[in-house]
């Protein structure tokens, strides 16, 4: 997408200040800590993802549909539309804005069906998946009206190439920088800082895991707020703390079960 970030959407209305986040998840944050909110939006990330090789979507296309469910619940708490059916519609909704193709609705409901059986039945059990098309369609119009249909995102991976480039070729560094990019989604950085600081800051920690000590004259002749890097660098690094102690088979049921639920509709 080779728009101007700095006069679209994205930049305008959808770079959020870190204390409006904070403001805004307060009603979930009442019942989850800050650590149990972050672990259920990984889960979900993981869902996305899975969700995305399954139906062969470009991880463009994965990343958009993570940025679009990041946003919704930016401003929304999580009882507004169970995550589990608003993930499935942000992959259906991402897939057409990034010019994938439509993916047919069958397909779609039908993958989710097989993908919370046979990769997340340590989160549901033996629960089937409850949605259907209408369902999806229903939650598609909701999301479009919270986005406030900026449905353009840019992300890392275009500066990120450009970087490398820069830098001369280097494999490994592009990816063990690219990986990292895709862990970022997994944090609030897409929410609050532009896509090219999020991938110098993911150039900056593979430089470090790699150690490549040669490139610092690089990075202090960027024009950039390096104190933002490091913010980005600290969210990503905290990420992969979590990770080192946390068991989300054994952890998720209870967490999904503490999370805030939108009331049963009622019966017809």
């Amino acid at each position: 997408m080779a728009g101007n970030f700095w006069q679209s959407s994205h930049h305008q209305q959808w770079i959020l200040d870190k204390q409006d986040l904070v403001r805004d998840r307060q009603h979930d944050l009442n019942i989850l800590t800050e650590e149990e909110y972050q672990k259920i939006f990984n889960f979900f990330a993981s869902i996305i993802q899975v969700l995305g090789e399954q139906l062969k979507l470009r991880q463009q296309v994965i990343a958009t549909a993570t940025v679009y469910f990041k946003r919704f619940y930016a401003r929304n708490s999580l009882k507004c539309i169970d995550p589990l059916l608003l993930a499935p519609t942000c992959v259906f909704l991402a897939s057409k804005v990034e010019e994938f193709g439509v993916i047919s609705n069958s397909r779609l409901i039908t993958t989710c069906q097989t993908v919370i059986k046979n990769k997340f039945s340590y989160a549901y059990g033996q629960q089937e998946f409850p949605y259907r098309t209408n369902h999806i369609l229903e939650c598609e119009f909701y999301l479009l009206e919270n986005l406030d249909c900026c449905l353009i995102v840019y992300q890392p991976y275009r500066p990120l190439l450009l970087f490398v480039q820069d830098i001369g070729p280097d494999e490994q560094l592009l990816t063990y920088a690219w990986r990292i990019v895709n862990d970022s989604l997994r944090t609030d950085v897409s929410l609050l800082f532009p896509p090219y600081q999020i991938a110098i800051g993911a150039m900056h920690i593979a430089c470090v895991m790699l150690g490549k000590e040669n490139l610092k004259p690089w990075f202090a002749e960027l024009n950039v707020d390096m104190d933002k890097i490091q913010e980005i660098v600290r969210s990503i690094i905290n990420l992969y703390e979590m990770w080192k102690s946390y068991d989300e088979k054994k952890e998720i049921q209870g967490l999904l079960g503490k999370m805030p639920k939108p009331k049963p509709a009622p019966q017809r």
